[in-house]
């Protein structure tokens, strides 16, 4: 059966979310500290995480990093601490999603639901299209989502998983506007439980990241009151 680390030091939050994993057909899997879940996730190899950010030893934050060093599967960050910067450095190292406590168990639930099915769809996509490119290249910019690489003019930008994931749509579809509820949808999972200003923060950080070397035939644009596309114009002299 399938298994869901649960990584918190609260007893009384383990347990019940424990139990509604189980009622889902889930195998629980709980580590009380940063380190054990660590441990855990390499051991167990669970399918979803449930992570809080506030734990002894290490942090959630630093376990996501170490879960994105060598996985995909998707993190769902669960937490007390519901500031909007908080929440999009989550985002930022690579976590799917973001609950603020307290929260309904059958909420988490739902979450855990939409970034499976987004994960699987995703897996699903690169299976179909095994003996396909994946590497776009667009004037002096190249993303390369098997290695999760991006460069312009030949030069390496660091960005995160969901930066990158974020190219590859934009600039998968030159000159194609994506509302902010598209993106979400995309990108997150999210369904209903996104908020525009994830989008917007995001992208005001990847922009910030790019933005440090010449692009001058493209950029991401805003549109606004809609949302974001990927603006292209190859007659622009370089």
């Amino acid at each position: 059966m399938s298994k869901i680390l649960i990584a918190d030091d609260n007893e009384d939050i383990t347990r019940v979310l424990a139990a509604y994993c189980k009622k889902e057909g889930y195998v629980p899997v709980v580590a009380a500290d940063g380190q054990e879940a660590v441990e855990l996730f390499e051991k167990e190899q669970p399918i979803c995480v449930l992570l809080d950010v506030m734990m002894p030893k290490i942090d959630g934050y630093e376990v996501c990093r170490k879960i994105r060093a060598v996985s995909n599967v998707p993190v769902i960050l669960v937490t007390a601490r519901g500031e909007d910067f908080e929440r999009i450095m989550g985002l930022d190292i690579g976590a799917d999603d973001y609950i603020v406590k307290p929260f309904s168990p059958s909420e988490v639930m739902a979450r855990v639901r939409a970034v499976l099915r987004r994960f699987e769809n995703n897996s699903s996509s690169e299976n179909d299209n095994a003996g396909n490119e994946k590497i776009i290249k667009i004037d002096n910019l190249e993303v390369n989502l098997d290695e999760y690489s991006l460069s312009i003019g030949g030069e390496s930008i660091r960005l995160t998983k969901k930066e990158i994931e974020t190219m590859w749509t934009l600039a998968g579809s030159p000159n194609r506007v994506f509302t902010r509820d598209v993106l979400l949808d995309t990108l997150w999972g999210y369904d209903y439980y996104g908020d525009g200003r994830t989008v917007d923060s995001h992208i005001k950080r990847l922009r910030a990241k790019i933005d440090k070397v010449d692009h001058p035939n493209w950029c991401i644009k805003t549109i606004w009151g809609v949302g974001y596309k990927f603006e292209y114009n190859e007659k622009k002299d370089s």
